[in-house]
């Protein structure tokens, strides 16, 4: 009988072989385990494996099982990130309306003399369309804003509670929360102001630009480049304060919600629960902060719509009394459904990634890894 030809046949295996896509037969680094035993960095299609390491036992996690972000990871700053986007950017969007009014009302009192009237001039006026006058660079700069003020909030709050160590970071937890808030917002508006500055003029000049496509190059054109940023120093005025308020108020609300108000302890409670008690906490943290932060922003609808205005004349005109109450009511209903919404849709985005929600526990001293 003829012998077969032995290079023939090892030709044709390696021919099969190398047809075959390698991710059938080639893990990775960070390809799935057996048990928490690593496949082997090559194997063949038709290699069989022993049978307590049978292909029925491969377990591969799914995405969106609780657990598998690692917190204070980068994918676990990265989801934080992106929750601030979510929560920022379509919140004020939604509520563009109502700023809208305020904005006017803080500009032109004689005008727009209270909420009612206000939005009775602006439907007469603009007809609906206007309510949402300046929609996109409110969603475009705060979607930019809620991405630095949420990561790096968890960041600093995380760094902060490491140098403070184990004990103090427990027992100064609300200085690690505003410090936390005031070192993210620094950085939040700097992302923020562009946005802000045409936003406002798009909103109270009638007449200036339909949107931020030719509002922009106006605003850059009239001011300069540089007059993107002549309400920063306002802005962080009003921002610091406020989120700082944003940030401690709610830590502290949910953390009592918690100890005082359920019987249970929070990692018992449903998620439903959980969420209702982020937007509760939420909301109380909102009306704190808009009084806090509504003369800084008094200033900066003044500043951004009077070219070559000063603080001094913003105050002169408007009265310390006016920085101080000129449109606050119908801010504090904004501002306190804008936080809880944030918090709400910031924490319900946590648990979708499989993250806890924010808030219930002093912040985790977790030891550097090694």
């Amino acid at each position: 009988r003829e012998k077969p030809d032995r290079s023939a046949m090892a030709f044709s295996d390696r021919t099969r072989q190398s047809l075959t896509p390698s991710f059938l037969y080639t893990s990775t680094s960070s390809a799935r385990t057996l048990q928490g035993i690593p496949l082997p960095k090559m194997m063949s299609s038709t290699t069989s494996l022993p049978s307590d390491l049978s292909p029925k036992r491969i377990v591969v996690p799914s995405p969106n099982e609780p657990g598998k972000i690692e917190m204070y990871s980068p994918a676990f700053y990265a989801a934080c990130t992106f929750g601030g986007i979510l929560s920022c950017g379509l919140t004020h969007m939604a509520v563009t309306p109502l700023d809208l009014v305020k904005c006017n009302m803080q500009i032109d009192p004689a005008k727009y003399k209270s909420i009612s009237s206000g939005f009775g001039v602006l439907l007469k006026e603009q007809g609906m369309r206007g309510f949402f006058r300046g929609w996109v660079p409110t969603l475009l700069g705060y979607s930019a804003q809620g991405a630095c003020k949420f990561g790096f909030y968890e960041f600093f709050k995380k760094y902060y509670s490491d140098l403070a160590g184990p004990e103090n970071a427990v027992r100064y937890k609300t200085l690690i929360y505003l410090a936390g808030s005031a070192s993210a917002e620094v950085i939040a508006d700097v992302a923020l102001c562009p946005m802000e500055a045409v936003k406002v003029r798009v909103q109270t000049q009638p007449g200036f630009a339909r949107g931020l496509s030719d509002g922009f190059p106006k605003f850059v054109q009239s001011e300069g480049a540089l007059g993107l940023y002549k309400g920063i120093v306002p802005l962080w005025g009003r921002q610091i304060p406020y989120t700082m308020m944003k940030f401690a108020s709610f830590e502290t609300v949910v953390e009592m919600i918690y100890k005082h108000a359920i019987p249970t302890p929070k990692s018992e409670c449903s998620k439903g629960l959980q969420l209702g008690v982020s937007f509760a906490g939420g909301y109380v943290a909102g009306v704190f902060c808009a009084v806090v932060s509504h003369p800084a922003d008094n200033l900066v609808s003044f500043l951004n719509n009077a070219k070559g205005a000063t603080v001094g004349d913003a105050v002169k005109k408007l009265g310390l009394w006016g920085l101080f109450t000129r449109g606050l009511p119908l801010r504090i209903v904004m501002i306190g459904t804008l936080t809880g919404a944030q918090w709400g849709i910031y924490d319900a985005f946590k648990v979708f990634v499989g993250l806890p929600t924010t808030g219930g526990a002093a912040p985790a001293a977790v030891p550097a890894k090694a």
